[in-house]
């Protein structure tokens, strides 16, 4: 019997998406332990996924108590919102830059709680705009484009 239908099904999402990547990467060269290819990374990543799940898995098939937790219908609103902005996000980066872009997607995303607060919002939107120019300017030297394109 199944213990915890949310761990179940959670289980088996990491097992489908862990193996699909761990198989898809066998496709590229894997290489050894010193040199290895561009597979060797998403390979190990699948697998541990993939057994992150099977744990879960295992863990879910127990016993089953009366009153557990039950998953409850998909949520379409959260889902929607947060889907529609990262394509915002996606198609807003080149035009606007970063710094316009990632608020915006912060910003849309947090209407996809419950509990929507407009100080929260712009203080996470703030943090995560300067967290991810600082790591993508300073540490990883990827040069996004930070303003709205001239003429667009």
């Amino acid at each position: 019997m199944i213990k915890s239908h949310k761990n179940f099904w959670s289980g088996l999402v990491f097992v489908a998406a862990g193996g699909g990547f761990a198989w898809r990467a066998l496709a590229y060269g894997l290489g050894d332990a010193a040199t290895p290819g561009p597979g060797f990374f998403p390979l190990g990543l699948g697998l541990m996924l993939a057994l992150l799940g099977g744990v879960l898995l295992f863990g879910a098939l127990t016993l089953e108590t009366p009153g557990q937790d039950r998953v409850e219908g998909l949520r379409w609103r959260p889902l929607l919102v947060l889907l529609g902005g990262v394509a915002l996000f996606g198609v807003l980066l080149p035009r606007l830059g970063l710094l316009l872009s990632l608020p915006l997607l912060v910003l849309s995303t947090c209407l996809a709680g419950d509990e929507f607060r407009w100080r929260e919002a712009l203080l996470t939107a703030a943090v995560l705009t300067a967290g991810a120019w600082a790591i993508f300017e300073w540490l990883l030297k990827l040069h996004l484009p930070l303003w709205p394109a001239a003429g667009a």
